[in-house]
């Protein structure tokens, strides 16, 4: 099984996750715009969609045993 589009959702997973965590830690500034978008929860559900993408190409390579 080709492992190319795996690989590509957990570059872009773990980089929205990177890039939602940044913006979620920035202190917000009521005088410019409200904050509408819910950052810290975009980092942790991507960081958890990361987690099934890693286990399933652990599963894929070899690395981790799947269920007997």
């Amino acid at each position: 099984m080709d492992l190319t589009l795996p690989l590509g959702l957990a570059a872009g997973l773990f980089l929205l996750a990177l890039f939602a965590g940044w913006r979620g830690s920035r202190p917000p500034n009521p005088h410019k715009e409200p904050r509408l978008v819910p950052w810290r929860f975009i980092m942790l559900a991507s960081a958890a969609c990361l987690f099934f993408i890693l286990a399933y190409i652990g599963q894929q390579t070899g690395v981790i045993a799947g269920p007997r």
